[in-house]
């Protein structure tokens, strides 16, 4: 704990630190609502403080699919009585399986369906700052409330890390440029020539919504062939031949035995090597689009493959990218904008409602928090979940399948701390 201020008197220090609340849970995406309702099994007092699943709301394309089959779209509870298939009960529609590609209106009304029965005191505020404080944090909200919290569960999403090249990023300020993830309507670029750089699911399908809603759109891509994942030959896992099975076991993550590691082993990920980490987190399941988009892609619009880009200018009220590939210099493409589907680097800076001071108190893997077992950073009570934690923990934390792990985890060691019940 951070001491109490010089010349207080030891009665002012005590009741300084004790915090207004035990357990704040910023973010109400998959990952906070996971959080909040493992801990809340436990008997922890809490505020969880957000606008239920707000960027797949208002980042995501209007369109989208998960790429995520529905048996690992669900967001986890400790009962196991809010999946997706269970909101899908409540709706009135029929199981499914492998083969269906889940809707992202399907998947927010289901994520809003999960908070209202397991997060019901959610409250929609935002936090604009946690700062440090002999209680443990204070936390600013919009609403000019502000309280002290003995721990804080960073649950912010990707939002705050998406990554933009140099080359494109100097071009944002004119507006001639932008990520994939500021975009919950395409219908603007209608008429439109858009350059879509990136060889990945949010590349790929950014592209073919957006030809299918009467853009002109041009992915460019480093790699020199696409991806597409394979179709599934049965609803469930189960169901395929032994011999398959025995080849590529099923897994959260897709099939094979290194996905079924990533997917189950998440705890044993942390002891490898940082380099060895980093390289997983980068590849695994690297840049490739779900089986499903294949025929919405390949010949629907151009497919600039081996190319880089070499320079990006503005051009009038346009943008003018020079590639070049192998070889040597190759086309010039001029359009209209370039929407950059190139990810997602979570890095501390970028982070800002965190106070200066804590960040650097924070132990760095990568530009990432490093965590311990528990998802506890190095900074006491202040733990990450979600994107933040894959550098610690793998690949399996960057999708929905990863909330039962890290929300067991951090409800365990926190609900312990505070004497919560479980």
């Amino acid at each position: 704990m951070v001491g109490s201020p010089a010349g207080h008197t030891d009665r002012a220090a005590t009741a300084s630190r004790r915090p207004d609340v035990p357990v704040t849970v910023v973010g109400a995406g998959p990952y906070g609502l996971a959080v909040a309702g493992h801990l809340k099994a436990r008997g922890v007092p809490l505020r969880v403080l957000g606008e239920p699943m707000e960027t797949w709301r208002e980042r995501m394309p209007e369109g989208m699919y998960l790429k995520s089959v529905p048996r690992a779209s669900s967001i986890a509870d400790p009962g196991g009585r809010y999946r997706l298939e269970d909101f899908r009960a409540a709706e009135g529609q029929p199981p499914v399986g492998d083969g269906y590609a889940v809707p992202v209106d399907e998947f927010i009304r289901y994520g809003q369906w999960y908070q209202q029965q397991c997060v019901p005191e959610l409250e929609r505020r935002t936090v604009t700052a946690v700062a440090p404080d002999p209680a443990g944090f204070r936390l600013a909200l919009d609403s000019g409330e502000s309280f002290t919290s003995r721990a804080v569960v960073l649950a912010n999403g990707f939002a705050p890390y998406a990554y933009l090249p140099p080359e494109l990023a100097r071009l944002t300020g004119p507006g001639l440029v932008s990520h994939s993830a500021d975009h919950h309507d395409l219908t603007r670029f209608a008429g439109r020539r858009v350059a879509v750089v990136g060889a990945g699911q949010s590349a790929l399908e950014t592209a073919a919504l957006l030809s299918e809603q009467g853009a002109q759109p041009t992915v460019v891509a480093r790699t020199a062939a696409l991806r597409f994942g394979t179709p599934p030959t049965t609803e469930r896992g189960s169901d395929r031949p032994l011999p398959v099975r025995l080849a590529k076991p099923a897994s959260l993550l897709g099939p094979g035995w290194s996905l079924l590691a990533f997917s189950r082993l998440p705890a044993a990920f942390r002891h490898l090597p940082e380099p060895t980490r980093t390289h997983f987190v980068r590849t695994v399941l690297g840049p490739a689009g779900a089986w499903w988009l294949r025929d919405r892609v390949e010949g629907r619009f151009p497919l600039l493959v081996g190319h880089r880009l070499r320079s990006v200018t503005a051009d009038g009220d346009g943008v003018c990218l020079e590639l070049a590939d192998a070889r040597g210099p190759g086309p010039r493409l001029r359009v209209d904008h370039v929407i950059a589907a190139t990810g997602y680097r979570v890095r501390m800076d970028r982070l800002t409602v965190l106070d200066p001071a804590l960040r650097q108190r924070l132990r760095l893997t990568n530009g990432a928090p490093l965590l311990d077992a528990s998802f506890e950073s190095g900074v006491p009570g202040l733990f990450f979940t979600g994107l933040a934690a894959a550098a610690t923990f793998g690949p399996v934390m960057r999708f929905v399948a990863g909330t039962g792990f890290a929300a067991r985890r951090i409800g365990g060691a926190i609900g312990g701390a505070t004497g919560g019940s479980g």
